[in-house]
C-alpha cells in the first residue's frame, strides 16, 4: 500500500526532505509538497517529479497518512495541532513552538489523543551517535568521568536569521543537550554558560554570542562540558567525547575531521572536511525520513517523541539564561 505524505515549507531543509522522501519512492511512497513560495514549490516538485499543490487546505485535502513540518517555528505548534486533529501523525522540525510554555498545549493535546509526533533531532539517527549509545548503555565504557559535544559551524548564518534563533545556545547546542539526555539516559539539571564574541560585531548587535561553552551537570552528578562556534574555519565540526572508566568512544571522529594532528609522524585527517550540516548528516537526514514513514506504517517506535525534544528546550533555556546572568542556572521542569 502507498504512503502519502504531505511536506509543508520547501525552503532550505524542507528542499532536503523532499529529495530524501522522494528517493523513497520504490519503497511506496507518494509525496505532495506545499509552500507559500507556490513557484518554488512548482518547480521543486518538477525538478523531482512529485506533486505540488496550491497551499495547506489543499495539501490536507489530499488526505495525507503524514505530515512533515519544515517551516517558520511561529507555525509549527498550529500545524502540529491541525495535523494531530485530524488524525495525521506528524514530522516536525524542532523546536516544537516558539517557547517552552508555548509547547505545553501542544504536548497535553499530543498526551491526549495519543497521537504521533516525530521531532527533528536528526542526531539520533547518526550512526556514530546510535553507537556511542549502545556502547555505553551496554557498559562497555563504564562509568563516564568526561563528557565532551561539540557543534561548530564553519561560518555564520545570515545576521537576520540569528536576531530571531533565541541564540546559539538554543539554534544549535539544543542537539547536544537532547543527544547527551538521550544517551546516558538521565536529565541535566543545571547549566552554567560563557559565551564570547570575536568575529562579526553585528552578531552581538543582535543579542547573540558567536561562540559559547556551558558546563552541564546531570542528575547523578556528571558533568559534561558543551561548546558551539560560528566560525570553526578548518569545516564544520560536530562531534561527541565519552570517556568512560572503562573505554572511550567518540562519535563524529572520523576521515572527514574538521582538524590536524600536531605531531610530525602522523597524518590525519584523510578526507575533505565538511562545509556545513547538511553533509555532516547527509545520511542522518535520509534516515530521518525513512524513520518517519516507518513510524506511520507502525514499523518502528518514534525516535525523537515531542516531549523530549521540549525538554531539551529546557535545557537551552537555561544555557541562555545562565549566559545573560553570569550564574549557574537550575533547569526548570
Amino acid at each position: 500500500m502507498t504512503t502519502t505524505v504531505g511536506l509543508i515549507g520547501v525552503g532550505r531543509i524542507g528542499a532536503m526532505h523532499a529529495t530524501n522522501l522522494q528517493a523513497l519512492v520504490s519503497h511506496d511512497v507518494d509525496l505532495v509538497i506545499t509552500d507559500f513560495d507556490t513557484a518554488r514549490a512548482n518547480q521543486i516538485a518538477a525538478n523531482l517529479g512529485c506533486r505540488a499543490v496550491e497551499d495547506t487546505e489543499e495539501l490536507f485535502a489530499q488526505q495525507p497518512d503524514g505530515v512533515v513540518i519544515a517551516v517558520g517555528t511561529q507555525q509549527h505548534a498550529p500545524l502540529i495541532l491541525r495535523a494531530i486533529n485530524a488524525g495525521v501523525p506528524v514530522f516536525c522540525e524542532k523546536p516544537v513552538a516558539e517557547s517552552v510554555e508555548a509547547s505545553r498545549p501542544v504536548l497535553e493535546e499530543i498526551q491526549r489523543l495519543g497521537a504521533t509526533v516525530q521531532i527533528g533531532h536528526q542526531r539520533r539517527l547518526d550512526v556514530g551517535y546510535l553507537e556511542a549509545r549502545r556502547a555505553f548503555r551496554s557498559g562497555e565504557l563504564g562509568w563516564l568521568h568526561t563528557i565532551r559535544a561539540l557543534t561548530g559551524d564553519m561560518f555564520p548564518p545570515p545576521t537576520d536569521f540569528l536576531a530571531t534563533s533565541g541564540g546559539l545556545f538554543r539554534d544549535c547546542s539544543v542537539h547536544d543537550f537532547d543527544i547527551l539526555q538521550w544517551i546516558t539516559g538521565r536529565q541535566i539539571v543545571e547549566i552554567y554558560a560563557r559565551g564570547s564574541n570575536n568575529g562579526d560585531p553585528t552578531i552581538g548587535a543582535v543579542g547573540d554570542v558567536d561562540s559559547a561553552v556551558a558546563l552541564a551537570t546531570f542528575d547523578d552528578g556528571t558533568v559534561a562540558t558543551v561548546s558551539a562556534t560560528r566560525y570553526n574555519g578548518a569545516g564544520h565540526d560536530v562531534r561527541l567525547e565519552l570517556h568512560g572508566s572503562k573505554g572511550t568512544i567518540q562519535a563524529g571522529l572520523d576521515s572527514s575531521y574538521a582538524g590536524s594532528s600536531a605531531e610530525t609522524d602522523f597524518v590525519y585527517p584523510a578526507g575533505p572536511t565538511h562545509r556545513t550540516f547538511h553533509q555532516r548528516f547527509a545520511e542522518a537526514y535520509r534516515e530521518e525520513m525513512r524513520s518517519f514513514v516507518q513510524l506511520i506504517r507502525g514499523e518502528r517506535e518514534n525516535p525523537c517523541a515531542a516531549d523530549e525534544a521540549v525538554d531539551a528546550s529546557r535545557v537551552a533555556d537555561a544555557a541562555q539564561r545562565s549566559l545573560e546572568t553570569g550564574v549557574p542556572v537550575q533547569v526548570a521542569r
